[in-house]
C-alpha cells in the first residue's frame, strides 16, 4: 500500500508530536510490563484495539521482537457497524484516518504494522487464539462494544498474557467501566495495577508483577503509590508525572520547526483611538452647582 508522505509542517518529530491520550505513567507502565515479557524471554504477538493517530502504538512497537507481529485494528475512516458505533465516532473521531496513523507511524518505524481497518468484532477472523503476550484496548466506548473486546483479549492472549483497558474510570466512558468491573467479577480477569485511566490486569496470576512493583523503590520514584483491596485482592494504584522512558526517535526529528510568529511591534501595532476626556474633579463640581449658562461659559473658555 502507497501512504502519501504528510507535508513538512505535519511531520511529527518527536512522539510527543502524535495527536492522542498517551500520559508519561503511561509511558513508564507499558515500558515496565513490556520489558519484563523481554527479560522474562515471554514470547508473543502484539495487539492494539483502537489507535486514533498512532501515540501509543509507536511507543509499544519498540518492544516488538523477530518473528512476532502487531497487529492494529481501528475503524479509522471506515464505516460503523451500528449507528451508535457511527455517532461515537462522528462526535470523538471525526479527523481521524487511515493515512494520518501511517504517516505518523513511518515517520518512527520502517514497516507499518498488521493493520485491520474494521470494528473490533473482525478481530477473531485474522488473530488467533492464544497468540499475544500484550492487548491494549482503546477502541470504542460503548458497552457492548467493549465487553466483546474484553473477551476478544482473553481468548487471544496467551496464559499469563497482560491487558491494558482504556477509559476504565473516565467521566464521560460509563460503558467502559461496566463491561471492565464485569469482567474482574464475573470473567476471571485480576487486575495487576490502576493509573489515572487504564487498568492493567491478567488472567494469570499478577502477585509476582505486583511484588515486584512493590520491591523497586527506584522505578517508583515520581510516582505515588497506594495498594487498595478489592473483593479481597491486592491491587496497585500509581499516580503523579514520573519522566517518561525513552521513547523512538523520528526520522524527522532533526527538522527545523516552523519559526515562532514574531510579536508585533510598537510601530506596526494599530494605533489606539485617542481617549476621550474625562471631566476633572473640578468641571463635576461646577456642572454641579453653578448656572448652566456660567458652566458653558467655563467650557468654551477652556476648549
Amino acid at each position: 500500500m502507497t501512504v502519501t508522505t504528510a507535508p513538512a509542517a505535519q511531520r511529527p518529530r518527536c512522539l510527543n508530536d502524535v495527536k492522542g491520550w498517551f500520559p508519561s505513567l503511561d509511558q513508564v507502565l507499558f515500558d515496565r510490563f513490556l520489558s519484563r515479557q523481554e527479560r522474562l524471554g515471554q514470547r508473543g504477538d502484539l495487539m492494539e484495539m483502537g489507535a486514533y493517530m498512532g501515540k501509543s502504538a509507536i511507543f509499544t512497537a519498540t518492544y516488538l521482537r523477530a518473528n512476532e507481529r502487531f497487529t492494529i485494528c481501528d475503524l479509522f475512516d471506515a464505516e460503523a457497524p451500528d449507528e451508535k458505533n457511527a455517532a461515537e465516532a462522528r462526535k470523538s473521531y471525526a479527523t481521524l484516518t487511515r493515512t494520518a496513523f501511517e504517516q505518523n507511524y513511518l515517520a518512527f518505524w520502517d514497516e507499518l504494522p498488521n493493520v485491520i481497518q474494521g470494528p473490533t468484532s473482525v478481530v477473531p477472523d485474522h488473530v488467533g487464539t492464544n497468540t499475544c503476550r500484550f492487548i491494549h484496548v482503546d477502541a470504542s466506548h460503548l458497552y457492548e462494544h467493549v465487553a466483546g473486546d474484553i473477551d476478544t483479549a482473553h481468548d487471544t492472549l496467551v496464559p499469563d498474557g497482560l491487558v491494558v483497558l482504556d477509559d476504565f474510570r473516565s467521566e464521560h466512558t460509563p460503558g467502559v467501566a461496566a463491561a471492565t468491573w464485569e469482567a474482574v467479577f464475573t470473567r476471571g480477569l485480576r487486575p495487576i495495577c490502576l493509573s489515572t485511566q487504564k487498568l492493567y490486569g491478567t488472567w494469570g496470576d499478577p502477585e509476582p508483577i505486583q511484588d515486584e512493583m512493590l520491591a523497586d523503590e527506584e522505578w517508583r520514584k515520581g510516582m505515588h503509590t497506594s495498594v487498595q483491596e478489592i473483593a479481597g485482592r491486592r491491587v496497585l494504584r500509581f499516580s503523579g508525572k514520573p519522566a517518561n522512558p525513552t521513547p523512538p526517535t523520528s526520522r524527522f526529528a532533526h527538522e527545523p520547526r516552523d519559526p515562532a510568529p514574531e510579536p508585533r511591534s510598537a510601530s506596526t501595532a494599530p494605533a489606539s483611538a485617542p481617549a476621550a476626556r474625562r471631566p476633572t474633579a473640578v468641571r463635576r463640581f461646577a456642572a454641579d452647582v453653578l448656572p448652566p449658562v456660567v458652566t458653558r461659559a467655563i467650557r468654551r473658555r477652556k476648549g
